[in-house]
């Protein structure tokens, strides 16, 4: 038996989500059908007023409502201390550690050269430009310990050089080509507690 056009077309919107496969999206799909229409109303309004709404904090990058998110909006926060991450999600699964009060800087992707993404494309001198303003003291690299992350930390750790902050990353219990955003917890907590000074190799 064939599902209704309009209901073909609402379990292949769901299937485009994150490990949604065929029978998780008739599942989501049927669920919303049986809600009936507050159900349907409900999630439309909940996806209208986050499409319309949140956008990016004009500071870090991360997720916010407003101009600025709550965290660099956190004076209680230590705002010299900026943890640097690959996307937004990131940031979440960092402060669900507990373990980092200071405050963040998402790049939006990583240095990736064989699919056609260079520094510029990133959000790196934003970065700078936060530095240079001074008061910053840390700056903790948090991507992933894949061949991507390793050539953004080393490019990064070069152009922070001039400047003289400190540049540490996140190594202890991080798999090799892991992802931040897929470590566990406590892992990520060891993590960030017991990052290590990172710089780039002397130029010859």
């Amino acid at each position: 038996m064939e599902f209704p056009k309009s209901l073909q077309v609402l379990i292949a919107e769901f299937k485009k989500l994150p490990g949604v496969g065929e029978k998780s999206a008739r599942r989501y799909a049927f669920h919303l059908l049986e809600a009936g229409g507050k159900g349907m109303q409900g999630m439309q309004e909940a996806i209208q007023a986050a499409a319309t709404r949140v956008r990016r904090c004009e500071k870090c990058g991360a997720l916010s409502e407003g101009p600025l998110c709550n965290i660099c909006s956190d004076q209680k926060r230590e705002q010299e201390l900026i943890c640097l991450v690959e996307n937004f999600k990131d940031v979440y699964r960092i402060e669900e550690t507990g373990q980092f009060n200071g405050v963040y800087h998402v790049l939006g992707g990583l240095v990736s050269p064989l699919d056609g993404v260079g520094p510029e494309a990133l959000r790196i001198g934003e970065l700078v430009e936060r530095v240079k303003a001074g008061g910053v003291e840390e700056v903790v690299l948090a991507t992933g310990s894949s061949v991507e992350g390793d050539a953004t930390c080393l490019y990064i750790a070069k152009v922070l050089k001039p400047f003289g902050v400190k540049v540490t990353r996140l190594v202890a219990g991080l798999p090799v080509g892991g992802e931040i955003e897929s470590t566990d917890p406590n892992t990520l907590s060891r993590a960030v507690a017991g990052r290590t000074i990172f710089s780039a190799p002397e130029e010859r």
